[in-house]
């Protein structure tokens, strides 16, 4: 059901309502922002925790690789792994591989043990007191033999899985890198011979358990098969965790909740950079993440309460104080909305709703005399425009013609009086021409019936003064069949002869050229190489040209201006601001006259 069909009451007490919501809403939202806040915070510092511990991890690794890297590059090491002699190997280069492992095992304590296997099955040791036997059981053979055997290895050392000593129950992993012969010997870039170097893991265990999160927490070091290798937790030494680590390796990085064993918890997983395949991962309780939340919780569900008691109250005082009044200007307003003009709204109390009907009243009694005020207004403009349009139109037209007709006349006259018969026949057929075109009854003429018009002209004027100038019409052939205004074109081409070329001692050009522009309009260019017209007149021409309103020409004005603001006036009168026409003069280079209309279609 629409809410406009309730009662106004029942819309009020629908807004408390839903005000009430909103707010209870509000308090969950900022309770719940608050705890995931926390959740965030605690996470960051889980992450900051967990990327001390994989640095520090990281270093011992790298260390353990890069002092492994220069051992099997050394050359009396390879010179270990190649020699026939059995003298040279005990008293040569094996004292010197025996002491450089036991100097990388004292310098290092993270390494419990080295051993150098060569291919033949001859080993080398530098060992301490713990762990150490591993290297002298068969178990070890087999479970190092796997990882002789991966080609990869060749490219880069790796770290092993864990192996486990049955007998001890101690659990043991190592690093494992290829000693390739670069010596230049007979065996040149051959495997000779694998060092391997154990790794202390009790150590490793004691950089665990420094880290310090929550008070249930737990961290842990797992190798590429997922198994712990170290752990806050002693009892989770061997665990796996296929199950949490199956989840999403980005959502596990940011911090993911999950349950385990019926716990929610914050999991959180980091990649070792020396130990492909290695992570670091964290759990931490979600519950230790928000215990200083409680009090917090506490007061928000006081507060709301509180609140929601408060909006309640101010409802029923609000609907017992207002009701009645704005019931009233209610239905008031309803027959004011049924065009009842002659109505106005009682008012019925003096608080604020009182005046407010005070001020409905006088607002529609200023509305009506206004509305009444803009419709004679609007009548009075419409009226007064389109009567001064027509008469302006009526007018620029009328100037143009007797303009023309009055030079035209002049030229027969002069021609009658010099010559025979035979010219002025051609001017008189020319001259009908034109003025058939005139007298046209239509506004809007073919452009090519315009050319026509101009070509008749022009052999006038070739008449008139002998051939004496060169005139050119090059009008696109697509523009011949559009529409233009009658004689646009023709008192342009006029004021060019008689105010350009005729000033002119010999000689002179006149050319009319049509062509679409790139905005799809049509433009003729007039171009004549006459005498050009003076900076201070072009400016004032120009200035008639600009102006935002077209104005009639008065009297006094030069011919040449009455015929180009005639033109251009009448252009935007019938197409708008953006069309008519614009004129450049150079004195002794000629005038540039362009006429721009829309395209228009027959």
């Amino acid at each position: 059901m629409k809410t406009s069909r309730l009662k106004l009451k029942h819309q009020i007490w629908l807004i408390f309502f839903f005000a009430i919501v909103i707010f209870t809403a509000m308090v969950l939202y900022f309770f719940y922002s608050f705890s995931h806040l926390t959740q965030n915070r605690a996470a960051n510092f889980g992450n900051q925790m967990i990327e001390q511990t994989r640095s520090k991890i990281d270093t011992v690794f790298n260390d353990i690789r890069v002092s492994t890297g220069i051992a099997v590059n050394s050359k009396l090491i390879q010179e270990y792994t190649v020699v026939d002699d059995d003298y040279k190997r005990a008293f040569d280069s094996g004292n010197y591989a025996l002491d450089l492992m036991d100097y990388m095992r004292s310098f290092n304590s993270y390494v419990s043990g080295i051993v150098i296997d060569d291919v033949r099955g001859k080993q080398l040791y530098s060992l301490d007191s713990s762990g150490g036997d591993i290297f002298f059981l068969k178990r070890y053979d087999s479970f190092i033999r796997t990882y002789k055997k991966d080609p990869s290895l060749r490219e880069k050392g790796q770290f092993t899985t864990t192996l486990k000593d049955d007998n001890t129950g101690s659990e043991q992993f190592f690093y494992i890198e290829p000693i390739v012969e670069s010596i230049g010997g007979i065996h040149f870039s051959e495997i000779t011979g694998y060092f391997t170097i154990m790794v202390n893991m009790d150590k490793l265990q004691g950089l665990v358990e420094n880290t310090e999160l929550t008070l249930h927490s737990t961290l842990y070091i797992l190798d590429s098969q997922d198994e712990v290798i170290a752990s806050t937790n002693p009892k989770a030494r061997g665990m796996l965790f296929k199950d949490v680590l199956s989840m999403d390796k980005d959502n596990l990085l940011n911090g993911v909740k999950t349950t385990i064993d019926g716990e929610q918890i914050l999991v959180q997983v980091k990649g070792l950079e020396q130990a492909d395949g290695w992570r670091i991962v964290s759990m931490i309780p979600v519950h230790e993440l928000t215990s200083d939340m409680n009090p917090m919780r506490k007061v928000s569900i006081i507060v709301g309460i509180g609140m929601i008691l408060i909006l309640i109250i101010m409802g029923i005082f609000f609907m017992n104080s207002l009701m009645k009044p704005v019931m009233g200007l209610v239905l008031d307003m309803k027959r004011v909305g049924g065009r009842d003009r002659g109505f106005r709204i009682k008012v019925r109390s003096t608080n604020e709703v009182g005046s407010l009907a005070r001020d409905i009243n006088r607002m529609m009694d200023e509305m009506e005399e206004m509305t009444r005020d803009m419709f004679n207004t609007q009548a009075r403009l419409y009226k007064s425009e389109l009567s001064q349009k027509q008469a302006e139109f009526s007018a620029l037209q009328s100037q143009i013609n007797p303009h023309f007709l009055y030079n035209t006349l002049n030229c027969i006259s002069s021609i009658g009086l010099d010559y025979g018969s035979r010219e002025i026949a051609q001017m008189t057929s020319s001259m009908s021409k034109i003025f058939r075109y005139s007298i046209k009854q239509d506004e809007l003429v073919q452009i090519k019936e315009e050319v026509d018009c101009i070509q008749a002209y022009m052999k006038i004027i070739s008449i008139r003064y002998e051939y004496k100038f060169d005139m050119n019409i090059d009008v696109e052939e697509g523009l011949l069949e559009m529409s233009t205004p009658k004689m646009i074109l023709q008192p342009i081409v006029e004021n060019a002869v008689y105010h350009g070329l005729e000033r002119m001692d010999q000689g002179g050009r006149l050319e009319v050229a049509g062509r679409m522009d790139a905005q799809g309009d049509v433009c003729f260019c007039i171009r004549d190489t006459g005498k050009g017209i003076e900076p201070e007149e072009l400016a004032a021409l120009q200035a008639k040209l600009d102006k935002e309103y077209p104005e009639r020409a008065l009297d006094g004005q030069s011919s040449e201006s009455i015929g180009l603001t005639n033109i251009h006036n009448r252009l935007r009168l019938l197409f708008g601001e953006r069309y008519g026409i614009t004129i450049e003069s150079r004195i002794d280079y000629g005038t540039t006259v362009t006429v721009k209309i829309p395209a228009l279609k027959q």
